[in-house]
């Protein structure tokens, strides 16, 4: 199964002051550094999906693509991937500095293994799942369309029409503390906690 690693660089940032959030750094190196190498190791090529004018500069050898809908909400980037790839996807938000490869490629080896269009790991976010780290097959570009059509926007409404996998919490938990792997960092103190995390979760730091 061909598998595309998709970078989701949406959202007008309107809680970091309209800046390029996923261009900060955490530990040194850029978050959509830190997305871009995580999926990389998980697939089989990389797609970012962006609309801000300057980002065919952000990740060279890197594709960049833009929503093909406007006015949708989040789920025009799970769309605009979809569309521009023609094929499966992992996607991950460019925001999240800690979502690991080994979490990536299980969600592409489970959805070969249960035959799934959906595959989304469970988590106490407010959906209790994060669709903005998930894969998604062929089949969810149809089923997406079809819920804009009804007026549905949400991000999960496209969900009852295609075959979803969860991943429970404690089977995600195997691949670190959901708590940091899905940490968005959308205002400057997420930022200063995901570099106190990273701090902590450095060789040789005690975190006692």
């Amino acid at each position: 199964m061909h598998c595309i690693g998709v970078i989701l660089a949406g959202g007008a940032a309107v809680r970091y002051g309209g800046r390029p959030k996923g261009l900060e750094t955490v530990a040194g190196t850029r978050i959509v550094d830190r997305v871009r190498d995580a999926l990389a190791a998980a697939c089989d090529d990389l797609l970012l999906i962006a609309n801000d004018p300057e980002a065919d500069r952000w990740l060279p050898g890197v594709r960049t693509e833009r929503d093909v809908l406007q006015g949708i909400g989040s789920v025009a980037g799970i769309h605009a991937a979809l569309a521009h790839a023609g094929s499966s996807i992992v996607s991950v938000a460019w925001d999240m500095p800690f979502v690991p490869s080994s979490l990536l490629l299980a969600l592409r080896t489970k959805a070969a293994s249960e035959r799934s269009d959906v595959v989304v790991p469970e988590s106490d976010s407010r959906r209790g799942l994060e669709p903005m780290c998930a894969f998604y097959g062929p089949a969810c570009l149809g089923a997406i369309e079809r819920a804009i059509a009804r007026q549905d926007r949400r991000i999960v409404a496209f969900f009852d029409d295609v075959r979803v996998t969860r991943i429970p919490a404690d089977e995600v938990a195997r691949y670190g503390d959901p708590a940091h792997i899905f940490m968005n960092v959308n205002t400057p103190e997420d930022l200063a906690r995901a570099e106190q995390y990273a701090a902590s979760a450095a060789p040789g730091h005690s975190r006692a």
